[in-house]
């Protein structure tokens, strides 16, 4: 089955300011306006959602999140929930992203409460995984993945799985200058879509996409996307310039 190819750029704490927000959306937009072929999506930080709805209005690229809480509602003091991204216009949300993890205290049985709350909402989750540089260098990263998508997606109905897409980041490969490479990539791609075979069906692992997070750029991109299990694009540095975000699209549009 062919899957749409997905680009998402992660800001994560970037720009400083709504007025860089809004320069690089505009820039965005009318880079992006020609790609008809690769969904393209775009994550800023919550205080600039809003105006990156306004401004994505009517275009082809979709708004997503890069965090939620599970609540709805409550004394939750500092915290999104999912209904609140959901009325910002957000179509995508992250969870569990690798920073997350580390910085933050994030962990597999909150990323598990974190799914159902967005998919409540109609919300699509963009999941993260992915082992560390200790993990992979022991011998453990099929295991550490396997562990982190056997509790993501435990209980989740297979309407739910169709849905949700997940990203695979190699945390040893992000800003360390240790780049995994396009064999080790499809190589744990594939391992995921097998796993989603073995505890659904080969059809609901078919039509999962599954995106590469570990520090893709121009320079890789057309090699990564154009391996048979590489669904995507899990996109930081280089979505915060225009120029070298548009360049790993049109791999995308080239692959398709």
């Amino acid at each position: 089955m062919a899957r749409t190819i997905l680009i998402a750029g992660n800001w994560k704490l970037n720009p400083a300011d709504d007025a860089g927000a809004l320069e690089l959306l505009r820039q965005l937009k009318n880079r992006l306006a020609p790609f008809t072929r690769t969904e393209v999506a775009v994550m800023p930080p919550f205080t600039m959602l809003h105006l990156a709805a306004q401004i994505l209005k009517d275009s082809r690229l979709a708004l997503g999140a890069q965090n939620l809480y599970w609540e709805a509602t409550g004394a939750f003091t500092g915290e999104i929930s999912a209904p609140m991204l959901k009325a910002a216009g957000c179509k995508y949300v992250i969870i569990g992203h690798s920073e997350r993890r580390q910085l933050f205290g994030e962990t597999d049985a909150t990323v598990a409460r974190k799914i159902p709350a967005a998919l409540q909402a109609g919300l699509v989750p963009v999941v993260c995984v992915g082992e560390t540089l200790e993990q992979r260098e022991s011998g453990q990263a099929q295991a550490v993945v396997h562990e982190q998508v056997r509790q993501a997606l435990s209980g989740l109905p297979e309407a739910a799985l169709r849905t949700l897409v997940i990203a695979y980041e190699p945390v040893w490969a992000i800003g360390t200058g240790r780049n995994a490479t396009p064999e080790q990539a499809q190589e744990m791609h594939r391992f995921i879509r097998d796993l989603i075979t073995d505890t659904t069906s080969a059809a609901v692992a078919d039509e999962l996409r599954i995106l590469y997070g570990g520090s893709v750029k121009p320079d890789n991109a057309r090699d990564l996307l154009g391996r048979p299990d590489i669904d995507g694009a899990l996109v930081g540095g280089a979505s915060l310039k225009a120029e070298t975000f548009a360049a790993i699209v049109e791999s995308g549009e080239i692959v398709s």
